[in-house]
């Protein structure tokens, strides 16, 4: 993948197929957890989707200090402007939709739609506080501790389940090596970033563009915060729709990425650039 020095750091990035852009945001812990949609011809047959690894992931620069979600917004709309991208649609999976949504307010001449793929909501949201959030302090502790892959681990159980680790070997080999590579930015930067994030109804109803909030259908067996979180977001945001992905987790694209692009890239055509 190629790197795009932007303001005092890098991206490595990857644009694919032609038409109206895509723009994909991925989530903490796993780098590439989009990858699996980047061979569905649905998609980059008829959309220029670009891809890229946030700071702190992969090739990408690595950053000192704190990085908020609001700088992650940012840093997508400097790649989008560097790139030729004025408007796309945004797509963002887990903590990478928050960022989503966040570029929507900031910058809404550049988020023409948006794709909401189990966002890491935290206001409005009861579960959020309570016992479903325990393996997210305890995987924190691990990491205090040092052991980088025991607390990705207990993470990535507590989001998407026992099994996740089949999926992920099986679907992204070497995923989990390069999660504990990527450890620190999510423990140390993002997770920071997430608590301190705010966003209300009052935000909400500012975000007018098309939306499409993305459940998995058993993501709930795992945990209600799922079902929760995008009960909240059809009551608040102005115009969106929903989407139940069959059989899938938290996982989503690694599960069912033939399901994901049929979504949306039939969520995109509804509601074209052009």
């Amino acid at each position: 993948m190629p790197r795009m020095a932007l303001m005092g750091f890098e991206l490595e990035y990857s644009l694919i197929g032609s038409g109206d852009p895509v723009v994909l945001i991925h989530a903490g812990v796993c780098a590439d957890w989009f990858k699996p949609l980047l061979s569905e011809r649905v998609l980059t047959d008829s959309f220029l989707v670009l891809s890229y690894h946030r700071v702190g992931y992969g090739r990408s620069s690595r950053l000192e200090g704190s990085v908020s979600i609001a700088d992650q917004a940012n840093h997508c709309s400097l790649l989008m402007r560097q790139l030729g991208i004025g408007r796309a649609h945004i797509v963002g999976h887990s903590s990478s939709a928050n960022m989503a949504l966040q570029l929507a307010l900031d910058l809404p001449n550049m988020v023409h739609s948006l794709a909401l793929l189990e966002p890491a909501l935290y206001q409005g949201v009861p579960s959020a506080s309570g016992a479903a959030r325990a393996f997210v302090k305890q995987a924190s502790e691990l990491y205090q501790a040092g052991d980088k892959a025991g607390a990705v681990d207990v993470f990535m159980r507590g989001v998407c389940g026992p099994n996740y680790r089949t999926v992920l070997d099986s679907v992204l080999p070497g995923a989990f090596d390069q999660a504990v590579d990527d450890a620190d930015a999510f423990f140390q930067q993002e997770l920071r970033a997430l608590r301190e994030w705010s966003f209300g109804l009052e935000d909400a109803k500012r975000i007018t563009q098309p939306a499409l909030d993305v459940i998995g259908e058993e993501s709930q067996n795992v945990s209600v915060i799922w079902r929760e979180r995008q009960e909240v977001l059809l009551a608040w945001l102005p115009n969106v729709e929903p989407l139940v992905l069959p059989k899938t987790t938290h996982l989503l694209q690694l599960q069912n990425p033939g399901g994901m692009a049929e979504g949306l890239a039939a969520f995109f055509a509804r509601h074209a650039l052009s």
